[in-house]
């Protein structure tokens, strides 16, 4: 048999980047303990169905050692919870499916003659960061009463997605990538990130989070868009506690405005009120997460910083398992719309009706295939031939 000489690091590296143990590979690969230990070769089909389960390059097996797989922007990321050795299959192909549609739309916009939009780069980390969030809320047409006015956070999450895609930003929510149910992003690894272009900006939030939490990282990365370039990245923050660097305590400070106002807080918040339920009901009214609602009302001082973790504490104790009791169920084709974005789907649609690019392209940038995409584009109310 024709058998190859591979690195055993290699090896080791790409099973561990793709979140398996010996054990999880061992029906596939029975062997695969004895490559690693180099006591036996790898034939090459065997190689090469190795490289599709871990989902690593073929090539790359054949290193001397393992690649260095950096993020291609800024890890804003807080050390508690991410500096990792690697960066896991699920979210890299995240990140260059959505760099690939970027790309595509940024073309298509400059060919069809669109201006840059304004406020992208249009803020500086020297600026006020609450002003800032003022002026996000101008932007989208967003007044202090909306919040109350929206029946859940499912609809509030879509509401606010909306009004940023009515802005020119691709603004997308997905727990998995692309379509595939298999792949889940991990919401320990990321909860965002954003990707700074003027003609074709692009907020990506991590769907596995609760509909509250996706709340605040929408507003959270818009700010990262109104920084421009120094704010093109990833974004893990948990429980918007302190200590995130610059650009993250500023955008932190910028969506916090933006979502629960400053003056609206102090008009409602009831002090005599025991904590914990105060925190909910302002949850529940500006359709926000409890940990969003206690981190602002300690900022504005209407509890002291020991209340406020005593609460962090209770609260994330118990969100491991309200995380897993959540379910991702719903309507394939209403699911398109967060996952492939309304805006980026409409514009492909329109060029494949027009002839400017071929079906099978229109396909594979929505990740829709026949059937699906027509359905889709009818959904849409843009009916193909």
């Amino acid at each position: 048999m024709n058998r190859v000489s591979v690195s055993p690091e290699v090896l080791r590296w790409a099973r561990e980047r793709a979140g398996f143990g010996l054990a999880n590979l061992q029906q596939k690969f029975p062997k695969l303990a004895d490559w690693e230990a180099e006591t036996i070769q790898p034939t090459m089909k065997q190689l090469e169905k190795f490289a599709k389960q871990t989902r690593v390059p073929f090539g790359f097996l054949f290193l001397p050692e393992p690649p260095e797989m950096s993020l291609p922007f800024a890890d804003f990321r807080t050390l508690e919870n991410s500096r990792r050795q690697s960066i896991s299959p699920e979210l890299m192909d995240t990140i260059h499916l959505m760099q690939r549609r970027q790309a595509w739309l940024r073309e298509e916009q400059i060919e069809v003659g669109a201006e840059p939009l304004g406020f992208v780069g249009s803020a500086k980390l020297s600026d006020d960061p609450v002003a800032l969030g003022r002026e996000m809320r101008r932007v989208l047409g967003l007044d202090e009463g909306r919040a109350r006015q929206v029946r859940n956070w499912t609809a509030a999450v879509g509401e606010l997605r909306t009004g940023i895609e009515k802005l020119g930003v691709m603004a997308v929510v997905n727990g998995i990538v692309g379509n595939n149910t298999h792949r889940k992003l991990d919401l320990d690894e990321f909860r965002g990130f954003a990707l700074i272009d003027p003609y074709a900006p692009l907020i990506f939030v991590n769907g596995a989070d609760a509909k509250s939490a996706q709340m605040f990282t929408l507003a959270h990365e818009l700010a990262h868009l109104w920084l421009g370039e120094v704010g093109e990245g990833l974004s893990g923050f948990k429980g918007v506690l302190p200590g995130d660097g610059d650009v993250e305590r500023f955008c932190d400070q910028a969506a916090a405005e933006f979502l629960v106002p400053a003056a609206k807080m102090r008009a409602v918040w009831r002090r005599n009120v025991e904590i914990t339920a105060s925190i909910q009901e302002q949850a529940k009214y500006f359709k926000v997460s409890p940990i969003v609602i206690g981190r602002r009302a300690m900022d504005l001082g209407l509890i002291e910083p020991e209340v406020f973790f005593d609460f962090y504490r209770e609260y994330t104790r118990n969100e491991y398992r309200r995380q897993q009791s959540r379910s991702s169920s719903g309507d394939f084709y209403n699911n398109q719309s967060t996952r492939v974005g309304r805006l980026f789907a409409s514009r492909v649609i329109h060029a494949a009706k027009e002839g400017r690019i071929g079906f099978k392209e229109a396909y594979d940038l929505c990740g829709l295939y026949g059937g699906s995409f027509q359905r889709y584009a009818h959904r849409l109310g843009l009916s193909l031939p």
